[in-house]
């Protein structure tokens, strides 16, 4: 077990870890592979569909083993080992089809699993078609992301990993892209003072990415600055009628903001920054929206 909760197992063998009866149940609902059950109580096997145990090692511990083995303050007396789901092979509910919208969820350098759990959450109330995930995004089937998700990951598409430009690949066709902005128009008045591509508030400089080399990235940001063409979107209120034509949202990294490449995507499909704004809090002297945004 120890081997198994590792991220070189989850990440390299391709494998997930699933804790308590709901989530195991859920996933077992929307056609996920299961390898391997520990359980303390033959009761939590009976719950399970008959039909789909056949093939899956079933193994008998202590349940004082289990609350060894999670990291969950209360854990259930089951945990399953899971081949990591491919969203082509799911069948997600049918009573989400009816209310989906045709809005999808781009994840753009999200680095915080409880931040994506939480998003994941939302995307499959709220009924979003999918969710895309860009490389440099936290693993959405990360055990911490999971806990966070709380059963989201079998509700909704997620599509894990994209390159930028293989993310145009899975929109419907006439998609437009809208860059999700809580600054309003403060952030378009500081980029059009400045000469250096990261003191835009919705530009991500990538220097948080390892596989990006980080003197050439910010030479290419400010070079791309000076010449005058990073591109400039309109700004549009998230209350106004957006979602006529299939649209994607992207959400940018809680350090980094958007990334160029998101708001390339956005420019060229005739999207805008669509503006969510916040109330500004000041906690303990410290702004909770800093001017830099």
């Amino acid at each position: 077990m120890t081997v198994v909760k590792s991220r070189p197992f989850w990440e390299k063998q391709g494998k997930i870890l699933l804790k308590g009866h709901r989530l195991i149940a859920d996933a077992l609902k929307a056609g996920a592979v299961p390898k391997v059950f520990f359980f303390s109580h033959l009761e939590y096997i009976k719950e399970l569909p008959i039909e789909k145990l056949k093939g899956v090692s079933l193994i008998k511990v202590k349940f004082e083993d289990i609350k060894d083995w999670s990291d969950l303050v209360t854990p259930q007396g089951i945990m399953g080992i899971f081949a990591k789901p491919d969203h082509v092979k799911m069948t997600y509910p049918e009573t989400q089809l009816p209310h989906t919208l045709p809005i999808l969820l781009i994840c753009d350098n999200l680095h915080d699993p409880g931040n994506l759990g939480t998003i994941l959450r939302a995307a499959a109330g709220v009924g979003c078609s999918k969710v895309l995930l860009t490389k440099g995004c936290v693993d959405a089937w990360e055990p911490k992301v999971l806990r966070a998700g709380m059963g989201a990951h079998f509700q909704v598409p997620i599509i894990n990993s994209l390159d930028w430009e293989a993310v145009p690949n899975y929109l419907p066709t006439d998609t437009r892209v809208y860059v999700a902005d809580n600054c309003g128009l403060y952030t378009q008045a500081q980029a059009q003072m400045s000469n250096k591509a990261s003191d835009y508030g919705w530009v991500c400089d990538r220097r948080p990415l390892k596989f990006h080399k980080y003197e050439e990235e910010e030479e290419n940001l400010e070079s791309a600055a000076n010449k005058g063409w990073l591109p400039e979107l309109e700004a549009q209120s998230y209350d106004s009628d957006w979602t006529e034509a299939p649209a994607a949202v992207v959400i940018g990294g809680e350090t980094s903001g958007m990334s160029l490449e998101s708001l390339q995507l956005a420019e060229s499909t005739g999207g805008r920054r669509l503006l969510i704004p916040i109330v500004k809090i000041v906690h303990q002297g410290a702004s909770l929206c800093p001017e830099s945004c």
